[in-house]
């Protein structure tokens, strides 16, 4: 009962921190990513660790940091207060195209073994970390002339349905196992459930914002059935790692990881979906 009443009240914490911040405005919506990204990143830094893995921690965070910084700065509506948009971008970029090679170069001077991993699995945290977290900037961009929180906010919405409706469904009538390898509890009915409950929440986004229901069930379909994986891939890194949570930032739900799994994998199938069909 602790637990429970530990884990209710930090994910309502948490609950009303993300969607203040998603709400408030663009600056606040990508602080929150950027702050995201940076504990995410040295979660998923830390569980390599402990594979054995030896990641250039400040590297591949720099290379996120400024992966996002260049993407933030695309669709942000106030860059110009930050000097000529054109010249910053170019050097944003310059700068990632040098973190990249610099893995390399870094790594010819650690002396450690497995350099090949080393680099891999630093490219690796800025692809599974960094790369979604970016993509979400556009989010609320996308299908409309104007910065909008209400698309980011039914984005996660959807997800959180999903999570719910497949934790209730697999919990009663839950037989068939999804994955046992990597997560025991998950069942093909509570993902079935899970579907059912995104598409019911992406119903009810197309009503609010006015928007073609298909379109909308078909965002859900997508972000759904893309989010189970998402958790399954993290349950993989957890298992290989020997460790239970990515972190214990959230307390009673572990870290940055383990809440935002979903979203992380989800997140580039729904901009692509978004991009050609909204």
């Amino acid at each position: 009962m602790k637990n429970l009443w530990v884990r209710t009240v930090s994910g309502a914490v948490l609950a009303v921190v993300m969607l203040g911040a998603i709400a408030w405005s663009q600056w606040s919506f990508g602080l929150l990513l950027a702050a995201l990204l940076v504990v995410g990143m040295t979660e998923f830094y830390s569980l390599a660790e402990e594979q054995g893995s030896n990641p250039q921690r400040i590297v591949g965070l720099a290379a996120g940091l400024v992966l996002f910084a260049l993407n933030f700065a695309f669709v942000s509506d106030d860059i110009q207060i930050l000097g000529s948009a054109r010249q910053a971008f170019a050097c944003g970029m310059a700068l990632l195209l040098l973190l990249l090679p610099a893995m390399f170069i870094c790594e010819l001077y650690r002396r450690r073994e497995n350099p090949a991993a080393n680099i891999g699995i630093t490219f690796m945290g800025v692809v599974y970390v960094a790369l979604p977290f970016s993509l979400m900037c556009y989010i609320p961009i996308i299908g409309s002339e104007a910065w909008s929180p209400w698309m980011m906010i039914f984005y996660v919405f959807i997800i959180w349905a999903n999570d719910v409706f497949a934790y209730l469904v697999g919990m009663s009538v839950g037989r068939h196992r999804l994955c046992e390898r990597l997560s025991p509890k998950k069942s093909w009915e509570g993902f079935f459930g899970g579907i059912a409950g995104a598409v019911a929440m992406g119903l009810v986004a197309a009503r609010v914002m006015d928007g073609s229901c298909w379109v909308w069930a078909g965002l859900a379909l997508v972000a759904a059935a893309t989010g189970v994986l998402g958790d399954l891939v993290e349950s993989m890194f957890k298992r290989a790692a020997g460790v239970k949570d990515s972190g214990t930032l959230i307390p009673g739900h572990g870290g940055v990881l383990d809440r935002f799994d979903a979203m992380l994998l989800s997140a580039p199938f729904v901009f692509v979906y978004m991009l050609f069909v909204m």
